[in-house]
């Protein structure tokens, strides 16, 4: 009896199985599952690159690079969650990866509206007189009594440094974490106070809420005067990825490593509560796609200048901060 429950115990503490072991292992569902998932990666990643052409040939110079990385978000994370479903022992990589590009992701949305408008210059002359609120989510919605703040140059550099210290440490904290998995030194199922991933973790979801910040605070002032422009369902479908590639992976893995997700071997634990974590990402990522191109797919005419009590939003920002 001991032996049975010794050996079970070491089959739910293992490695993840490799990636022709996890082939052997499975049963009819478990490769119908697999191909359905695979195919659908692979579809979303062909939309994603039908949608790269689209904007190459039919949008602005100004706005290519920006809609492309934000449009690419939903098909890099399906892929690389598809690889992590295949190569089992890839997942730290793959998710440290599509954490890499959401990161990017991030200062690209903020370029993005930027650009919308006109660009740096067309957005300074249009808000010129107006003034940002501040008190917003996800650092200072709690704080109705900061000031609202004039925008300026210095005001765009500081949003935009916000978000773009995000893309350049996250890039920084990745490297430096396969620096040390290769050398024995990281382990993200490691949450002991001398593992390195309890320092690294807390630190990049600083960094993460830092940088969600002035996107924030630049799509509430914008989102009355883009709002011909489906700001509100894009940055709502932005905000899903950011929930369902950081915050639903966080909450799986925290329940697979307190054993509330059950083992099943080959799979440990821990690396069940990845292979779940990957497979529901594809099916969500698939939808995001598919719903994204009909959002972005579009003529990109210029915006109409704004007329004198266009822009409800800033003009009752105007009044609260004269009042």
């Amino acid at each position: 009896m001991n032996n049975v429950s010794n050996r079970t115990a070491n089959l739910c503490d293992g490695e993840p199985p490799f990636a022709i072991d996890n082939i052997r292992n499975q049963d009819v569902f478990g490769i119908i599952l697999y191909s359905v998932l695979t195919f659908m990666a692979t579809i979303s990643m062909l939309v994603f690159l039908e949608e790269c052409v689209y904007i190459y040939k039919k949008v602005p110079a100004n706005k290519k690079s920006a809609i492309i990385w934000v449009n690419g978000a939903a098909p890099v994370i399906s892929t690389m969650s598809c690889i992590g479903m295949w190569i089992p022992r890839a997942v730290m990589i793959t998710d440290l990866t599509s954490g890499t590009y959401f990161a990017i992701v991030v200062f690209k949305f903020l370029i993005m509206m930027l650009e919308e408008i006109g660009g740096d210059e067309a957005f300074l002359k249009r808000y010129s007189k107006h003034k940002l609120k501040i008190s917003t989510g996800p650092c200072c919605c709690c704080c109705l009594c900061l000031p609202h703040v004039a925008i300026t140059r210095r005001t765009v550099f500081l949003l935009k440094l916000g978000s773009f210290q995000f893309a350049l440490l996250k890039l920084i904290f990745t490297l430096l974490s396969i620096f040390l998995w290769t050398n024995g030194n990281y382990n993200p199922q490691d949450m002991r106070i001398t593992g390195a991933a309890i320092w690294i973790n807390p630190f990049v979801g600083i960094l993460t809420v830092t940088a969600l910040w002035p996107v924030t605070i630049t799509f509430m002032h914008l989102r009355i005067t883009l709002r011909t422009l489906k700001i509100v369902p894009k940055y709502a479908m932005y905000q899903l990825v950011l929930i369902l590639s950081q915050l639903q992976t966080a909450i799986i893995n925290i329940l697979a490593m307190n054993r509330v997700i059950a083992c099943s071997p080959p799979f440990s634990s821990p690396a069940r509560g990845y292979m779940l974590s990957q497979q529901l990402l594809i099916l969500e990522m698939f939808i995001i796609t598919l719903v994204t191109r009909l959002l972005y797919r579009r003529q990109y005419d210029p915006l109409p200048e704004e007329e004198p009590g266009d822009n409800e939003n800033t003009k009752l920002t105007t009044l609260a901060v004269s009042a």
